[in-house]
């Protein structure tokens, strides 16, 4: 069995944390499940959860270009199967079929099971995915799924509807009961409804439905033997080069509805979609992060600052705060799923960006045409590089504030210390790496600002050629 971690999307339902640069499932607001004081991403939870119940050497995460960056800051064992473009869910889970055969060695058929990285669960969960393979060989289905058993009748989630007579056709035979007894109950699921009202879904409940978890088990052979549909062959590097052309599909349009016989394996524990603010702030283990004071008639209310500026709330009920460099939110918490539509015409560039050798803090930008003015502050984690790349329509100024670092510039080693202060011009190549945690100003005069205007060569240290040490 494989496993593979969705983790796409950019939106703004956790705004102004979640952004292009930062998407929530990369947001360290939540805890590790054995220790919940000790804050964590989603994506670093999950993955962490997959190890501890034995399946994370199978699995891979697949997300955008974009988040490469992103992922191996927090996970750098993590083996990642790259969207070139943002699509819908089908078209990422056929690439990652392909990335399963090709890069891993999976057959087509061997079973996968794809998950979100933004449900927050127990690490009982986890030990449910094995079982699916079995239960979706002994049930006929095409895709094995999982639900949880609902607490309350929620409007925010799916749910999935099981068929109460094709069960019992279903399990009629002697030697299927047997199985069911083996397998501890699974379910004949006949539709599904999304995000019913809270009348409906508590009428669902009553009928036995389950919150849909976005969990599917199917075999990989199936899957991949769709990219011909599309004009396509079923290899990574042919369904990569071509995913522009494949259509934005979900994974429920293109393979569940039209599926004979879908089975599900019930879920008893905790679960959780962290998809508002308000989800979000329940599962903190303190009410503050950052600089906050909370004066002792706040109720049910959660701070968090980002920002270097005290933030003090008095007398505050069933609030969430938050503030960072893209933005502060102040909101009733009764009232923090509709943040996506409130937001959606901002389109700032992202101020606070995390990569794998460290982190960049936008302080000012300003200025026109070729005088545009980007000043920020760059910090590298010891040991890490950035890669050796040159820029075409700008100058650089880089003030150095702490650590050490060498920087290669045009063959030229550099020792950077305190106090340096250097100019890089238009077209100069260079790359900078710390020999202990290292922060800089770094201020763009030009036509380019920020990540627009970036050529790349290598990420390797050691593959940048040197001519002398100064």
């Amino acid at each position: 069995m494989y496993y593979v971690l969705l983790s796409g999307g950019s939106g703004k339902r956790l705004w102004p944390l979640s952004n292009e640069a930062r998407p929530k499932q990369y947001l360290k607001l939540v805890n590790h499940e054995s220790n919940s004081m000790e804050r964590c991403s989603m994506v670093q939870r999950v993955w962490q959860q997959m190890k501890e119940a034995g399946l994370s050497s199978g699995t891979i995460i697949t997300a955008g270009d974009n988040q490469e960056e992103l992922i191996k800051s927090q996970l750098r064992e993590a083996r990642i199967a790259l969207e070139p473009a943002a699509r819908d869910t089908f078209p990422a889970i056929l690439l990652s079929c392909a990335y399963l055969k090709d890069v891993l060695g999976a057959a087509k058929e061997d079973y996968v099971t794809i998950l979100p990285v933004d449900s927050y669960t127990q690490d009982s969960f986890f030990k449910l995915l094995p079982r699916l393979e079995e239960v979706v060989r002994l049930s006929g289905a095409e895709v094995g799924l999982i639900g949880a058993r609902p607490s309350y009748p929620a409007s925010k989630y799916g749910y999935m509807i099981p068929d109460p007579q094709e069960e019992e056709k279903f399990f009629s035979e002697s030697d299927r009961a047997e199985e069911r007894q083996q397998l501890k109950a699974f379910r004949l699921i006949s539709r599904f409804v999304e995000k019913p009202e809270e009348k409906e879904a508590q009428e669902l409940i009553g009928q036995g439905a389950l919150w849909n978890c976005g969990v599917f088990c199917v075999k990989i052979g199936s899957i991949l033997s769709q990219a011909g549909e599309f004009g396509l062959e079923e290899t990574y590097e042919a369904i990569r080069k071509g995913y522009n052309s494949l259509p934005s599909i979900s994974f429920d349009y293109q393979v569940l509805e039209k599926a004979h016989r879908l089975a599900a394996l019930e879920y008893h524990g905790f679960w959780k979609d962290l998809g508002t603010w308000s989800a979000m702030a329940e599962q903190m283990s303190t009410n503050t992060q950052g600089r906050v004071l909370l004066d002792e008639h706040c109720r049910n209310t959660q701070v968090i600052n980002e920002l270097d500026y005290p933030v003090v709330a008095a007398g505050l009920k069933n609030i969430v705060v938050v503030a960072s460099q893209d933005g502060i939110l102040v909101a009733d918490k009764n009232h923090t799923e509709g943040l996506k539509q409130l937001v959606q015409d901002f389109h700032a560039n992202p101020r606070f960006e995390e990569r794998r050798w460290g982190t960049l803090q936008t302080l000012d930008e300003n200025g026109e045409g070729e005088n545009k003015v980007l000043t920020r502050k760059i910090k590298i984690y010891e040991g890490m590089n950035s890669s050796y790349h040159h820029h075409e329509k700008r100058n650089e100024l880089w003030t150095v504030l702490k650590g050490e670092a060498d920087l290669i510039l045009e063959g030229n080693k550099i020792r950077l210390i305190p106090g340096k202060v250097i100019c890089i011009r238009k077209g100069q190549r260079h790359a900078v790496k710390a020999l202990k945690d290292f922060e800089y100003i770094e201020t763009h005069i030009g036509e380019s600002q920020g990540n627009e205007d970036i050529h790349r060569f290598t990420f390797k240290w050691d593959e940048i050629g040197l001519s002398q040490i100064l």
